[in-house]
């Protein structure tokens, strides 16, 4: 056979070759499923104006990460139904999705259903699972395996507020006012506690009705014990107001503070004037915050130019941990599993959030406890930095 001839059979052999090869890693790659993340959102019910943000948060971090080429090729795929905030919706969305998908991680709306689907989720044991809550009793790798909280939960929250007192004001009086719930009593016990080791001096526990609106008698009890600072839990809006404008009216000083679901500016801005000064714990920056550098806020920002609740950095942060999560264990070359996707996720540490929290981040058992303590200006309406970022570890 000719040379000439030769060479060309071999370089046509040669790029058949080079396509097949090609045509396979393209077919390899395509293969690759999907990383899902799941969810249970009440798009309508009681949290109908809140619970967009959770949802549009998730869905525009997969967005920004499948535009970036996914994780290990692997495109992230959000899939949510509406629950209208019902525990047996809940459950019914869980077991659909979960039967029609194969969902890597999945994301609650309440504690009620955390709890209800737990024994599921360890059963199934393909993965792991946030939401919404910040109960204590979830925080317990022991009863929750595969559950996290993409910030504090509530004991750890009130003691970032009682930190930030020691620190400010020594000695200082104070008083806890709490939902006479399930999530008002929540953090109380471990407070109480907590306050007597910074050697604070707790004056007053008032536990009221969920959703009183008469806190006369309350507010006189607090008179009387005249706290330095009046710390709220287990509520969003009502009666904080009417707690601030009754002890204004009687001349009372101290300073009013709140926990996560109480410090959207959204919030405060609907306790009136004599909100001036509120105090609060968040998790993370707001989204007007502009101190330092925020890459990550920057691009939510030129994502969504109106202003974001906290509930969307809550669901971008928690879409952001279940990634690395998932990065971390392919790049192990271990199977997508809830043990080995929770085991990366507690192997996080010192982690840049790209500026949503203004610290460097650690997953300590199945929460984040580090925070900030903000407080309200009326005069700008605005919320601004009352304390530097407080990890409860250090």
């Amino acid at each position: 056979m000719h040379k000439s001839r030769r060479n060309t059979i071999r370089l046509a052999a040669c790029l058949a070759a080079g396509t097949l090869a090609f045509s396979l890693n393209q077919a390899m790659a395509q293969a690759k499923p999907d990383l899902v993340i799941g969810a249970s959102i009440p798009l309508s019910g009681i949290f109908a104006a809140t619970a967009p943000s959770y949802n549009n948060a998730m869905q525009d971090y997969a967005t920004l990460m499948n535009e970036q080429g996914g994780i290990a090729g692997r495109k992230l795929r959000y899939v949510a139904e509406d629950t209208g905030y019902k525990v047996d919706v809940s459950v019914a969305v869980f077991n659909k999705i979960t039967s029609k998908e194969n969902v890597n991680f999945y994301y609650g709306d309440s504690t009620g259903f955390t709890k209800t689907i737990a024994s599921e989720v360890a059963r199934k044991g393909s993965m792991i699972m946030s939401g919404t809550s910040f109960a204590t009793e979830l925080n317990d790798p022991k009863k929750h395996p595969l559950y996290f909280m993409p910030g504090p939960d509530y004991s750890e929250m009130v003691k970032i507020l009682l930190r930030h007192i020691a620190k400010t004001t020594p000695k200082a009086k104070v008083a806890l006012v709490y939902a006479d719930n399930e999530f008002g009593r929540d953090p109380i016990a471990s407070s109480v506690a907590y306050a007597k080791e910074l050697g604070l001096n707790l004056v007053q526990q008032i536990a009221t009705p969920p959703g009183t609106v008469d806190v006369s008698t309350e507010v006189l009890k607090l008179r009387r014990a005249d706290p330095d600072y009046t710390i709220f839990h287990g509520y969003t809006l009502a009666p904080i107001p009417e707690f601030i404008t009754q002890a204004k009216g009687l001349g009372m000083k101290t300073r009013f503070m709140g926990t996560v679901w109480s410090m959207d500016l959204t919030t405060v801005e609907k306790m009136g004037p004599g909100a001036d000064g509120f105090m609060g714990v968040m998790p993370y920056r707001y989204y007007f915050d502009k101190e330092g550098s925020s890459p990550m806020l920057e691009k939510i920002r030129k994502l969504r130019p109106e202003y974001q609740q906290v509930g969307y950095t809550q669901g971008f942060l928690t879409a952001m941990l279940f990634a690395e999560s998932a990065k971390r264990t392919l790049a192990a070359g271990k199977e997508l599993n809830g043990t080995n996707l929770k085991a990366a996720l507690n192997s996080i540490k010192d982690f840049d959030t790209g500026g949503l929290i203004g610290a460097p981040i650690s997953v300590h058992g199945n929460s984040i406890p580090i925070g900030r303590v903000y407080q309200y200006d009326a005069k700008r309406n605005t919320i601004v930095a009352a304390s530097d970022w407080i990890d409860l570890t250090k």
